[in-house]
């Protein structure tokens, strides 16, 4: 994937020169190793800046809702759901967009390179086809990027845009392993009691910071459940039950409408797996109605329908 920076350039300088979008959504280098920033650039002259590595993890369809303008936007197999599931709820026009579609191999999970260097400052990353070069003060270490990549990426079934206007790459072959779903089905094998501990135990050290939400290219409402005042559907402090309403509450805002992402959970700063719930929602969407979100710019969410031959067997 590494080969794909000169391309995403080329074809963003086009784009903003011929005037065809207003201005492109996309990478650029971060201030440190492993990491990048999103950039939004309007003059054909600043795409050098664009830049593509296996570190641009964040979802850029976070900045779609309710822009007027043409945009050209780099768009990973996840990221083009997300801007499917945007163009079904009347988010962003289709005839905005030029999306610029990266065949993803996956990204690489700073955190898992953090862990491996036991808290080292890393001060270069080299990056090559298949392997990872980490430098620093008195130690180097090169590993294969497929072991450390974020956790979404590993269970993910759509690497490939499933909307573009363009392909800066040859198609990726897609993860063929029937079952995405392994953790999800060992949590519904617990107890009741079992799973409330599970998920208490995972929320403890929450700080309620919000950064999942701000991350997530679902959470686009003018105002937020937490947010407001009259009435107050939750409390604002890290009370435990406050805390497990809002991160319920968000899932279930989610349902159906999720494509796992990871940007949830890559913005944590206290590193909680909170795709833990919404990847339950997922699974059920999927077997209860036969729906992964963001395939389709035709096909709405479940929960945003009804068919007659809907699942129903609750109400009976």
């Amino acid at each position: 994937m590494i080969a794909y920076g000169e391309k995403i350039r080329e074809i963003a300088k086009k784009l903003l020169a011929e005037e065809r979008v207003d201005l492109i959504i996309g990478f650029k280098q971060g201030t440190l190793p492993l990491m990048t920033e999103p950039v939004m650039i309007k003059e054909p002259e600043k795409t050098d800046q664009l830049y593509w590595s296996s570190f641009c993890s964040m979802n850029l369809a976070n900045y779609l809702p309710k822009r007027k303008e043409k945009i050209g936007i780099i768009a990973k197999g996840c990221d083009s759901r997300n801007i499917a599931v945007h163009i079904v709820e009347n988010q962003i026009q289709r005839e905005q967009l030029y999306i610029i579609g990266v065949p993803c191999t996956g990204m690489v999970d700073r955190r898992k390179i953090q862990s491996l260097v036991d808290g080292k400052e890393v001060r270069e990353a080299i990056e090559s086809d298949e392997e990872l070069t980490i430098k620093g003060n008195g130690f180097e270490q090169t590993v294969k990027k497929i072991d450390y990549l974020q956790d979404n990426c590993i269970t993910c079934m759509h690497r490939n845009p499933v909307i573009h206007d363009e392909l800066v790459g040859d198609l990726v072959e897609e993860r063929k392993d029937p079952d995405p779903y392994d953790d999800v089905k060992e949590i519904e094998e617990l107890a009741p009691n079992e799973k409330w501990e599970l998920y208490s135990n995972l929320i403890k050290d929450c700080t309620r910071c919000y950064a999942c939400r701000n991350a997530c290219p679902l959470c686009y409402c003018p105002t937020c459940f937490v947010d407001e005042a009259d009435p107050q559907w939750v409390g604002k402090s890290i009370d435990p039950t406050d805390t497990m309403t809002f991160h319920i509450l968000r899932a279930f805002h989610c349902a159906g409408r999720c494509t796992d992402c990871g940007a949830c959970q890559q913005a944590c700063p206290v590193d909680i797996n909170v795709r833990l719930f919404t990847r339950k929602l997922n699974k059920d969407a999927l077997e209860l109605y036969g729906c992964e979100a963001g395939l389709s710019i035709e096909e709405r969410p479940p929960l945003d329908t009804y068919q007659p031959d809907d699942y129903d067997k609750f109400i009976r």
